[in-house]
Order: C-alpha cells, then structure tokens, then sequence
C-alpha cells in the first residue's frame, strides 16, 4: 500500500515536473516567435521606407524632368513669338520708312505743281499782254496796208489770210513731223519695252486644226466593218455623231468632216472606241456615242474648270468654265481659240503689271474676250456682242463686258484694261505663225495695200513687203517735199485703217530721194 502511494506520489511528481518544464518550454517558444515576428515587422518597416524613399526620388526626379520640359517649351515659344513680333515691328518700320518716303514723294510734288503753277499763270499773263500787242501792231500793218497797196482792209486780209495759210499748213507738216518724231522717241520704246517683255515671258503653244479629223485603222478590212452590210454602220454613225466619214484609198486611215468640232472630237473618239472594242453595230454605235458624248462633255467641263485655276479666276460662274472649255475645239483663222484667249490673257497680265494696273482683272478680261466664239455658230451678231451678252448674264463686271465689246472697236473702250485687251488680242493673232491665210485672202489684202497707196498723188511706186506688215512708198521728189512726205504717210494709214481689215499693224514709209546730176565740160 505503501508502495503503491509512493508510484502515485512519484507519478503525480513527475507529472508535475514535466508540467512545469512544458510551460516554461512555450513560454520560451511564444517568446521567441514574438522576437521573430518583432524581427520581421522590423525588416517589413524598413523596406516600405525604403521603397517610399525610392518613390519619392523617382516622382522627384519625374518633376523635374517636367518642369525641365515644360521650361524649354516655355523658352521656345517666347523665342518664336519674340521673332514674330521683331518681324512685325520691323514690317512696320519698313511701311513707316515706305509712307514717310511717299509722304515726301508727294510733298515734293506738290511743290512742284504749285511751281508749274504759277510759271503757268506767268506765261498766261504774258501771252495775253503779247496777244494784244499783236493786235495793236496788226491793225497798224493793216491801216499801213491799204494805204502802201491801195487796196481795202478785206482785199488786204483775203491775201494776207491766203498766205498765212500757206504757211501755217508749211509750219503745221514740219510741227506734226517733230511732235511725232519727239513722241516716237519717248512712247514708242516704252511701248515695245513693255510689249516685247510681255510677249517674252508668255509661252503658250497653238494647236492648228482644221475640220477634218483622221482615225487610224489597224489594217483595211476594219474600213468593211465600219461601213456594215449595206452601209447601215456607217450611216447610224452618221446619224448618231451628226458627223461625215469619209473613206477614200488612204491606207489604214478615215476622215471624219465636220464644222462643229466638238461633234467632230465626239465623232472620233467613239470611232476609235469602236475600231479598238470590233463590235461595230448600230446599237453598239449608239451605245458608245452616247457614252462618248458624255466623257467629252465631262472633259469640256475639266478643261474650263482648269484653265480658270490657271489663270487665278476662282469665282467664275460654272458656264464661263463650261464655254471655256468648248473654245478648246474651236479655232479662228486656224488659230486654237482657248490657246489664243490664254495668251491674251496672259499677256494682258504682264503688261498690266508693269503699268501697275490689276493683274488679276486683266487677266480676266483678256481670257473672257473671245468668249462669244464658243456659241456664234448657234447665235446671231458678232463673236464680240455675243461674248458681252454671255458675260453680261453670268455675272461679269462693267469693265469685262467692255473690255469683251471694245477688243474688235464695237464700242469705245471706258478703261486702260479694254485697251490692253485690244492690244494683246492683236499681239497674239498678228505674231508670226500665230494665224493661217488662204493665198488668194494674202494677195488680194498686198494688192489693195498698193492700190491705196498708188491713189495719192505724188506716188511713183508702190511695194507691200514684210507679209504686208509694211508697205514701202516711193514718191517724186519734185512733188512732194520731206516735210510733206511725213504727212503723206499719216493719211495713207489712216486710209489703209478705214479700208481693210488686218490683224496687228502695218508700218507705212514714205521714201523720198533727190539726185542732182551736173555734167563738167
């Protein structure tokens, strides 16, 4: 019993001891992961400062970088808004400098007017008191006249009067000869300056038709399918193109004639559509005539639209472009009509710009003036009146519409530009090569410039020359005098111009020669 108690004592002992050692073994443990939690947290602490630290640094040096970017966008637009405003303020000082020279300019005009001025009212005041002098002094010569001749005051100033006439026209021939011998030394080299430096920077070429188009075939038996059995192809082309096909022995080739040249343009593209397709029947014919029609319609259109463009006309109404772009098939005295009005109109441009007129109004009316070409064939009047009308309708201004009327002096001209227009028209249809004339058109104009010229008196002989741009005069000398040769040739231009009709000018010489011959024996 006693040794039982004991092994239980013992037990309970042990028990206990080992308790008290588990206890203080987790005790020991829970410390120790409490160090090493602590430890963590620790170590977690210092790598979130770490990694904040390291954030911060880069957001720091992100701004930085922003604010360095944006100070240098800053600075470049400061130096390009500085440049724009020195370039303003220099422009500005270069109209002040510009006005206050013009300022003086016309300060100094203005004096000088004042100058003329009163020189002028000086050599008035001496003409008037001169005047009556001579008054005074004619009526004491005439009262010295009737009584020295014995004859009446009217006897007296009839003679008198007869010979001053003659020598007033004597006096009047040698003036007019120096006024135009003067004028022709100042006005005409400025002209011909102005022209030939306009002619020079303008180069526009012309395109010579006529009314017969050629198409090419690729071998003679396609001249079998174009006339189709029995001519039906042929004549549903006809009917369908409003123009004639002409198929004669020239190899490989037909003719289309007309005298509409846009049908006769039409005609040949679908002829030459159908030549490259083969099928060639009457309702393919319509078909492609009807398709062609429309492209060339299209390109009419194109035509007129770009060459408003070309020449700075934006705000032209649709149907100026679409007349301008028919005169691409229309042609005078063999002269392309849309080449020749872009001629003009450059032309004109120039010769406005160096007499400082508007360019863009002259270039305008220069491109206009032939307008009326595009529909004279469907309309009555002149090509002048006709394009006036056109221009007058679709909105053109006062000074165009003379311009168009005043080209061909169917009315007077009302601006500077109307005679630019005039001249250049001329300048362009007067140029060599510019313009085709049949032969007899060329030798009846030579012979009717000699036959005015043989009309006067005093005329030996008489030679049109230079494709009758002149005419070379040869007079008798004991007739006619050098001062009466100048006014000789006055009047045969101004009758060569009531006369005949001619593009450009003609020049007219007058040649006079004495030859004394003496004998010594």
């Amino acid at each position: 019993m006693d040794i039982s108690l004991l092994s239980v004592l013992t037990s309970m002992g042990i028990a206990a001891l080992f308790f008290i050692l588990g206890f203080f073994v987790n005790r020991k443990i829970g410390e120790l992961k409490l160090y090493n939690a602590k430890k963590m947290a620790g170590n977690i602490v210092e790598e979130a400062k770490k990694e904040a630290e390291s954030y911060k640094r880069e957001a720091a040096l992100e701004a930085r970088d922003k604010m360095y970017k944006a100070k240098l966008g800053f600075e470049k637009d400061t130096a390009k808004k500085k440049r724009e405003l020195q370039n303003i303020e220099r422009k500005l000082a270069d109209r002040e400098s510009n006005v206050e020279r013009k300022s003086d300019l016309l300060a100094r005009k203005e004096r000088e007017t004042q100058r003329r001025e009163r020189d002028l009212a000086l050599k008035e005041r001496t003409v008037k008191a001169k005047d009556e002098r001579y008054k005074q002094l004619l009526e004491e010569e005439n009262a010295k006249l009737e009584r020295i001749a014995g004859m009446t005051a009217e006897q007296a100033k009839q003679r008198l009067m007869a010979n001053l006439e003659a020598q007033a026209r004597y006096e009047a021939a040698q003036m007019i000869k120096e006024i135009k011998d003067k004028a022709r030394e100042s006005a005409e080299g400025d002209a011909k300056e102005i022209i030939t430096s306009a002619i020079q920077r303008c180069a526009t070429d012309h395109v010579v038709e006529s009314t017969v188009s050629v198409v090419s075939l690729p071998n003679e038996e396609m001249k079998g399918r174009i006339i189709g059995r029995e001519g039906r192809n042929i004549r549903a082309f006809e009917t369908a193109t409003g123009i004639e096909v002409i198929i004669d022995d020239t190899p490989e080739a037909v003719s289309l004639s007309g005298f509409d040249p846009v049908r006769r343009e039409t005609a040949r593209l679908a002829l030459e559509t159908l030549v490259a397709d083969g099928r060639i029947h009457p309702a393919r014919i319509e078909e492609i005539v009807a398709k062609t029609e429309k492209q060339v319609e299209e390109l009419i259109d194109k035509t007129g639209e770009e060459t408003l463009l070309e020449m700075g006309i934006p705000d032209a109404h649709p149907e100026v472009a679409r007349l301008l772009g028919r005169l691409k098939y229309r042609t005078s005295y063999g002269q392309n009509v849309l080449q020749h009005s872009k001629e003009v109109a450059y032309i004109c441009g120039l010769m406005a710009g160096e007499l400082d007129f508007d360019g863009a109004i002259a270039r305008r009316a220069g491109l206009l003036h032939d307008l009326g070409k595009a529909v004279d064939q469907s309309h009555e009047g002149t090509h002048a009146k006709i394009g006036a009308e056109l221009a007058r309708k679709y909105g053109e201004s006062d000074l165009i519409i003379n311009a168009i009327l005043a080209h061909h002096e169917d009315t007077e001209p009302t601006s500077a530009i109307a005679t630019l227009v005039a001249a250049a028209d001329a300048v362009s249809g007067a140029r060599p090569g510019a313009r085709r004339e049949t032969l007899e058109a060329y030798i009846k104009r030579l012979e009717k410039l000699e036959e005015i010229a043989n009309s006067f008196r005093g005329v030996d002989n008489a030679y049109a020359i230079q494709a009758g741009r002149e005419i070379r005069i040869i007079v008798q000398p004991e007739e006619i005098s050098d001062v009466q040769a100048g006014e000789l040739s006055s009047m045969i231009a101004k009758r060569i111009e009531a006369e005949l009709k001619y593009p450009g000018q003609i020049k007219v010489t007058v040649i006079r020669e004495m030859r004394a011959v003496g004998y010594a024996k």
